[in-house]
């Protein structure tokens, strides 16, 4: 492979992908299984950015008449003749994504959907004069696609249009191609999120069902439906009645390898671009999702990371799921749990696994109703993966790698700091304890605040890493205090300081050496965090600012606790 061929960042369609030299992980095998596996209908889910919206497309032009056969040439599905033969080419196609559909009111909803299917009618507009329709059809169709006087496209069609509108669509295309129609929809559950989200959940779920209950259910017009989404939705009835509908989601071994990056995937990539050196911490950062019994890793990660990989090479993993994903979940759920929970959130930040029931049939609306709910969430967007099941529904979670792990570590820390926030008497009575001299109130006030915390425990790291944990959890509580001047990791001496503290008004500075107390040896963690700060000359930058009085800390952590050392007295320098 060239290395020179580009790599696919955030492109969804497949003919530009194949006919513009990016480079592609042949996905195509996913044709052959669904059609050997196929109901009326099927629903695939699967987290965000696990390529559900590139094998939608790649769907779209196997099936769609028209398509170009060299688009799959030399991929996996042209070693299937039949199949081929079979099905390329054969079909209408109608394939829409609702993932736009993200309004903040309800008419703003209905809107965007209007458009969405309005702009896959016109894709038909030769039914606009098919003469196998009727002029009764005909009709029907420029409801779809209605101009205004000036013919600018408004796509103003009733409610009930709105609703009928997939079936209308497949009736059409039936009739003028004598064949029946396959059906894509792309995150199909996007709409219901985003009305829990502003308020019309209610609304949009009768139209939603109303959608697709004409669509999917009373559509003599289909061949074949397949449907995307994080989510399973049933309870609320969107599905109400169909019988003809398969699932296939994250615990199915069926099409488990079809959609994200195996192992074999990445090998192969990382070879096409002479990284091969990057596999073991690409699989540290981006492996560890569980579909079936199938190791995936996410493709978008992987991508980003490679193409960042091919102009720094020395680059650092990064966590590029972050900012496509809102990560209101993991947040909503440190804030609900009980002491309970908390313990088996630090269980999973340790590498460990916790064990619970996964209901994989939730609604939107059930989301944040109660803890248990959260579990089964946390699992089928993706923040937590499954190592086993134990019985029926019930499976041993897991944080699956490193980047989701980061993404907890971080919500865990704002959370922290925000309930710390709420009691600002106490937290006022901290940071003066500092400035009192007082290494007493300063270890007790901080034991408090430690043993209410999510403790970041890692047995797999060095100390110098268990350190940033409670480095962390200091940094928020000082900074608590807006009239102080606080840095972290400043260049001071020799070295660099872990905390520095600048009272101007008083004159007083600060020195904070934190250190992991291996074993809890409290006693040597001082001793080595005082050492270090008169052997570093960490007060230098202090006194360059002016500083007159320069007080000494050195902390040691454990777990949960922790001992402060005040070095002496508190030194003068006079100017």
């Amino acid at each position: 492979m060239c290395k020179k061929v580009k790599l696919p960042i955030g492109i969804e369609n497949f003919e530009k992908l194949r006919t513009e030299g990016f480079y592609y992980v042949d996905k195509t095998g996913l044709i052959k299984e669904l059609l050997e596996n196929w109901g009326e209908v099927n629903l695939f889910t699967r987290p965000r950015r696990f390529g559900k919206s590139l094998n939608m497309n790649m769907l779209r032009y196997f099936f769609e008449y028209g398509c170009s056969r060299e688009l799959f040439d030399g991929l996996e599905i042209s070693r299937e003749t039949d199949y081929c033969e079979k099905y390329m080419g054969k079909f209408p196609v109608i394939s829409i994504t609702l993932k736009g559909v993200s309004a903040m009111d309800y008419a703003g909803a209905k809107s965007m959907l209007r458009t969405i299917i309005g702009n896959e009618a016109l894709r038909f507009l030769f039914l606009k004069e098919s003469p196998e329709l009727s002029a009764e059809e005909r009709e029907s169709y420029r409801q779809l696609i209605a101009f205004d006087p000036q013919g600018r496209q408004k796509f103003s069609m009733s409610d009930d249009m709105l609703a009928d509108s997939l079936r209308t669509l497949s009736d059409l295309l039936q009739k003028h191609y004598g064949q029946k129609v396959i059906l894509l929809i792309d995150e199909y559950d996007v709409p219901l999120d985003k009305a829990r989200q502003s308020g019309y959940y209610d609304e949009m779920i009768t139209l939603i069902r109303n959608l697709f209950g004409q669509a999917l259910k009373t559509n003599n017009s289909l061949q074949l439906a397949v449907l995307t989404g994080c989510l399973r939705i049933s309870k609320e009835s969107i599905f109400t009645g169909l019988n003809n509908m398969k699932v296939f989601s994250v615990t199915d071994i069926r099409f488990a390898s079809w959609f994200g990056f195996t192992a074999e995937d990445v090998k192969r990539l990382l070879e096409s671009y002479h990284l091969e050196e990057k596999f073991e911490l690409i699989r540290k950062w981006y492996d560890g999702y569980r579909f079936g019994n199938t190791e995936m890793y996410c493709p978008w990660d992987v991508i980003n990371y490679v193409d960042l990989l091919r102009t720094e090479p020395t680059a650092l993993p990064r966590a590029y799921w972050i900012n496509t994903s809102g990560n209101d979940i993991i947040r909503q759920f440190v804030h609900m749990a009980t002491p309970g929970t908390r313990r088996e959130i630090e269980a999973l930040v340790a590498g460990e696994t916790v064990t619970h029931r996964i209901r994989q049939e939730l609604t939107y609306r059930d989301l944040y109703d109660n803890i248990d709910n959260l579990w089964s969430v946390l699992f089928t967007t993706g923040y937590l993966t499954q190592r086993g099941e134990e019985s029926a529904d019930v499976y041993r979670l897991a944080i699956p790698n490193l980047e989701i792990r980061q993404i907890f570590v971080e919500q865990i820390q704002e959370w922290f700091q925000a309930e710390a926030r709420k009691d600002a008497p106490r937290l006022d009575a901290f940071c003066n304890a500092f400035l009192q001299a007082d290494a007493g109130a300063v270890e007790n006030q901080f034991n408090d605040y430690l043993r209410k915390t999510i403790s970041i425990r890692d047995t797999a790291v060095h100390a110098a890493k268990k350190e940033n944990f409670y480095h962390g959890i200091l940094l928020g509580l000082l900074g608590h205090r807006e009239d102080w001047i606080v840095t972290s990791n400043v260049e001071s001496g020799d070295g660099y300081s872990d905390i520095l503290v600048e009272l101007e008004e008083e004159g007083v500075g600060i020195v904070i050496e934190v250190k992991y107390a291996e074993n809890g040896n409290f006693e040597k963690g001082c001793r080595e965090a005082m050492e270090q700060i008169e052997k570093m000359g960490y007060e230098d930058s202090l006194l360059d600012n002016g500083m007159e009085r320069i007080l000494k800390y050195g902390i040691a952590c454990y777990k949960k606790k922790c001992k402060v050392q005040l070095a002496g007295s508190p030194v003068w320098h006079m100017c």
